[in-house]
């Protein structure tokens, strides 16, 4: 079954985080009732979240892109001593022939590594989305912290602490599994009055990530640090101030991993 034709341009725009907040929250309603554009839509994810995989994506070194960023500078100063006479400044991408052809593929492969630094927190922001649009929420529905954490155990390499957080307001859903950097993760699903926060963990690289960070992405906030050798991602479209909230409560309440 396929799409609506009548539909395709709202898919896409869903998919792209385009649309405004009426015709998004119609259009998730229509996703509810119809196969075709559904399934169309799964598979839009599928493969926006394959692309940016760090499998496939690829960061250039630092001693590359200080080299590109010099030989952009001496194009730069090229042009500027080309056309000091007249006082006007010429852009190195308006350099003719072969230099403006080099400026500009030089300058494109500065530009797609930063984008694919947004790999990641685009994987967590389109796994939180699914998770309310598929009725997937949960594979385990309970607000009991002893039967969330042990369900784990068995199904992912890491089982995070499962701490109660009804009284600092943010009471336990359940879990479920989900996909997040190339690997099979847990998924701790918390309420915030009519919010969901979606609390995902995976064992953390200190070469790659050792911190935390807060990430806005497509009207929702992605909350990141690192503890206990775990790498965590609270998502959420509550104020970010909220999710900061969520995060103190979380640690405060997680056992200490020294001990």
């Amino acid at each position: 079954m396929s799409a609506c034709l009548d539909k395709t341009i709202l898919l896409q725009g869903l998919v792209d985080a385009e649309l405004d907040a009426v015709n998004a929250a119609a259009f998730e309603t229509h996703l509810k009732t119809c196969e075709g554009c559904h399934a169309d839509f799964l598979r839009m994810l599928a493969l926006r979240e394959a692309v940016t995989a760090p499998s496939v994506t690829y960061r250039a070194p630092q001693r590359l892109r200080d080299n590109i960023e010099a030989m952009l500078s001496a194009h730069e100063s090229a042009a500027l001593a080309v056309a000091r006479p007249t006082r006007a400044r010429v852009s190195p991408w308006n350099i003719g022939g072969a230099g403006g052809l080099l400026a500009a593929g030089l300058g494109l492969m500065l530009i797609v590594p930063q984008m694919a630094d947004n790999g990641l927190e685009r994987q967590l922001v389109a796994s939180h989305v699914r998770s309310l649009l598929v009725n997937h929420l949960t594979d385990v529905a309970t607000a009991d912290q002893h039967v969330v954490r042990p369900w784990f155990n068995g199904k992912v390499d890491v089982a995070p602490p499962v701490p109660q957080l009804a009284d600092q307001g943010f009471p336990l859903v359940g879990g479920r599994l989900d996909y997040i950097d190339g690997r099979v993760a847990p998924a701790i699903v918390y309420k915030r009055r009519l919010h969901t926060v979606n609390l995902f963990a995976w064992p953390a690289d200190e070469r790659l990530f050792n911190g935390g960070k807060t990430v806005r992405r497509d009207g929702y906030t992605v909350e990141e640090w690192t503890a206990g050798g775990l790498r965590y991602a609270a998502v959420s479209d509550v104020d970010p101030k909220e999710l900061k909230l969520f995060k103190a409560a979380f640690e405060a309440h997680s056992p200490d991993p020294s001990h």
